[in-house]
C-alpha cells in the first residue's frame, strides 16, 4: 500500500509536469495529453525494454492512467495565467517524480533479482526516463544533460537499495530515502551543484 501511494503521487506529479510543459509550449489538447501521459509512464517502459522484461505490466496499472488523465484534465482547464506560474515551480514536481520513480525502479529490479548494476540501471532509467521523454517531445534540452546534478540522484537510490542500506519493507526508511533524494535534487538546482569538473581548474 505504501508503494501504491508513492506511485500515485509520482504519476500525478509527472503528469502535472508534462501537461504544464505542453501548455507553456502552446501545445494543443492532444499534445498536452501526449506529454502528460508520456512523462509518468515512459521511464518504466524504457526500463523494461532495456532490461528485456515484458512491458505488459505497465499497461495493467489501469487506475494510474486514470490518475494521470484526471490530473491532465485539471491542468488543461487551469486559467491560462496560471500556466507560467506553475512552470516556474516545475522543478519541485520533477523532483517528486524523479525520487519516487527511481525508488520504484530500484524496487522493481530487486523483485526481478537483478544484481547491483541492474538495480542502479533500473533506478536511473525509471527515474529520468519520463523527464527526458517529456523534454524531448517539448523540444527542450533534457534536464539530465544540464549542468545541475540530476541523474546522479537516481543512481544514488540504486546504490543505496542495491547495497541494502535501506529496507524497502520499512515504510519509514522508504519515505525517508524519498525525502532525502527529493531534498538533494531541489538543493542541487537552487545551489547550482554540477558535475563540470573542468570549472574547478578555473578557480
Amino acid at each position: 500500500m505504501s508503494f501504491e501511494i508513492l506511485t500515485i503521487i509520482a504519476v500525478s506529479a509527472f503528469a502535472f509536469s508534462g501537461a504544464i510543459v505542453a501548455l507553456s509550449e502552446r501545445y494543443d489538447i492532444f499534445g498536452t495529453f501526449i506529454l502528460g501521459i508520456a512523462t509518468p509512464f515512459a521511464g518504466g517502459i524504457i526500463r523494461n525494454i532495456a532490461m528485456d522484461v515484458p512491458v505488459v505490466h505497465v499497461w495493467e496499472q489501469g487506475y494510474l492512467f486514470y490518475v494521470a488523465f484526471i490530473t491532465i484534465v485539471i491542468v488543461y482547464f487551469f486559467p491560462k495565467g496560471w500556466v507560467m506560474f506553475w512552470d516556474r515551480w516545475n522543478i519541485y514536481l520533477d523532483a517528486i517524480g524523479l525520487s519516487a520513480f527511481a525508488l520504484q525502479g530500484a524496487a522493481f529490479a530487486v523483485e526481478q533479482e537483478f544484481p547491483l548494476g541492474g538495480i542502479i540501471f533500473a533506478a536511473i532509467l525509471t527515474g529520468v526516463g519520463g523527464g527526458v521523454t517529456r523534454d524531448v517531445l517539448a523540444q527542450r534540452r533534457p534536464m539530465v544533460l544540464h549542468q545541475e546534478i540530476y541523474g546522479v540522484w537516481a543512481m544514488t537510490v540504486g546504490f543505496i537499495v542495491g547495497l541494502e542500506l535501506v529496507d524497502l519493507g520499512n515504510v519509514w526508511q522508504k519515505y525517508t530515502l524519498f525525502g532525502v533524494v527529493f531534498g538533494c535534487r531541489v538543493l542541487s538546482y537552487h545551489l547550482g551543484w554540477h558535475l563540470r569538473f573542468r570549472d574547478l581548474y578555473r578557480l
